[in-house]
């Protein structure tokens, strides 16, 4: 259930606290996770919390992508050389 509290405009020192936490590397990602599933938690910094995971799903995918294809790319060529 939301309360009141819950869809309040988050102030800027409320926010910056947020994107640090989130910066942080282990605790971040699973700060991100709680904001984002988790019961509770502001609703504008739920919604933030689910697009920044998305990004950094977008983010991985595409790494990955240019790893496999550079790197299929080094070994294809340290093969026919």
């Amino acid at each position: 259930m939301q309360t009141l509290d819950d869809n309040r405009p988050l102030d800027p020192k409320e926010w910056a606290l947020t994107i640090f936490i989130s910066s942080l590397p282990l605790i971040g990602i699973i700060m991100l996770l709680v904001w984002a599933f988790g019961d509770g938690s502001n609703i504008h910094k739920k919604n933030w919390a689910k697009g920044t995971l998305i990004l950094w799903v977008i983010g991985f995918i595409i790494a990955f992508a240019f790893l496999f294809f550079f790197g299929g790319i080094a070994i294809m060529s340290q093969l026919f050389n």
